[in-house]
């Protein structure tokens, strides 16, 4: 199995209502997004999937959420835009792309991993 990862960015603030402590008023981060894929087969180059087009796809989910208030964005408006979320959203809209989840060579997004500081990160995948 082969793995390929990103690393991208965006900036945006948030806030978390009903947390009890700072992150409950209005704040902003410069998060930062790796993005794994994972595949059995190498096309005729020996690329499982060229880096280029990789990172637009990642590149064009980042750009619905990069200098806005999460809060008020699809779909954070109904949920709690959490480091946690923010990797579940991602990998969601990933996981419809045709580029990046392709069967019949068994790639698929296998893991989104969202930092909101250099310290502190939340992942999401759905290994089985």
């Amino acid at each position: 199995m082969f793995e390929l990862t990103i690393l991208s960015e965006f900036e945006a603030a948030h806030r978390l209502p009903e947390y009890q402590g700072k992150c409950c008023r209005l704040h902003g981060h410069n998060w930062r997004v790796e993005v794994t894929l994972t595949g059995a087969q190498l096309d005729k180059q020996g690329m499982l999937i060229d880096f280029k087009e990789f990172k637009q796809e990642v590149n064009g989910v980042l750009a619905t959420l990069d200098h806005y208030y999460l809060n008020d964005t699809p779909p954070f408006r109904e949920i709690n835009p959490t480091a946690e979320n923010i990797a579940q959203y991602i990998f969601d809209e990933l996981s419809k792309s045709a580029l990046l989840n392709v069967p019949e060579r068994g790639i698929r997004v296998s893991l989104v991993k969202v930092w909101e500081s250099p310290y502190s990160a939340a992942a999401y995948s759905r290994r089985t």
